[in-house]
């Protein structure tokens, strides 16, 4: 069976900000659907661990500061929570499902690392619908955020900008993708895991090169899914 008719497991965080080295957890859901079982979620509200959320985030994602200190669980618990489901993913098999997860993944494993847990291993299969959509898709004009995949690939988005809506379509966009472009739908698991390496680290290059005509210092991280994180450092 392909792995898009199987089990996915969808993976979001709504954060403090757009830097993973330094931004902080506020929302996050992991959402199983499909292979022929109900659907479950999982979803978390942090206090932020007593930090402010800035007014551009919240008008994002709707969490203020004021309601993360008052609703919000301890942000250490919610990490080691979150952890636990994405270990737990990892252990039974399904890929995780993460929109441009070079965030995501590297913004919870510095969590972990800041609490002193173990932090994420390199055994997670992971599907990306941004990297993939630029790879099978790569000369269509216009954005490729979340919710234009979701109108490109006919996908319904309620409630964009909340962690537990998030997951839940960008697993719908995988599966679109993995039926509509053959090739992906013959991969394995493993095989398309690897493949996305592959393709974050040339889309990286290109928008690296045309970054460079202007700045010629400009760097583009390649690392996939996840940035490793630097010696010595968080």
């Amino acid at each position: 069976m392909s792995w898009h008719l199987g089990r996915l497991a969808g993976f979001d965080l709504e954060t403090t900000g757009p830097d993973p080295e330094t931004a902080r957890i506020v929302t996050a859901c992991v959402v199983q659907v499909g292979g022929g079982h109900p659907t479950t979620s999982a979803t978390w509200l942090s206090d932020v661990d007593g930090e402010e959320i800035p007014a551009e985030a919240a008008a994002i994602h709707k969490v203020t500061t004021e309601r993360a200190r008052t609703e919000g669980t301890d942000l250490r618990e919610v990490v080691e929570q979150l952890l636990a489901a994405i270990v737990q993913v990892a252990v039974d098999g399904i890929p995780i499902v993460a929109m441009n997860a070079r965030y995501d993944l590297t913004l919870l494993d510095r969590e972990a690392r800041r609490y002193g847990m173990t932090p994420l291993g390199d055994d997670l299969r992971v599907i990306d619908p941004f990297v993939i959509d630029k790879q099978v898709d790569r000369y269509r004009k216009g954005s490729r955020k979340l919710v234009d995949l979701c109108e490109h690939y006919k996908v319904s988005l309620d409630g964009a900008h909340s962690a537990d809506a998030d997951a839940i379509a960008a697993c719908r966009v995988a599966w679109r993708q993995g039926t509509w472009h053959a090739p992906l739908a013959a991969m394995s698991l493993d095989e398309l895991h690897a493949a996305q390496v592959g393709w974050a680290a040339e889309q990286a290059a290109s928008l690296q090169a045309y970054f460079r005509r202007t700045d010629p210092s400009a760097v583009v991280e390649a690392a996939w899914p996840l940035v490793p994180a630097k010696q010595g450092g968080q």
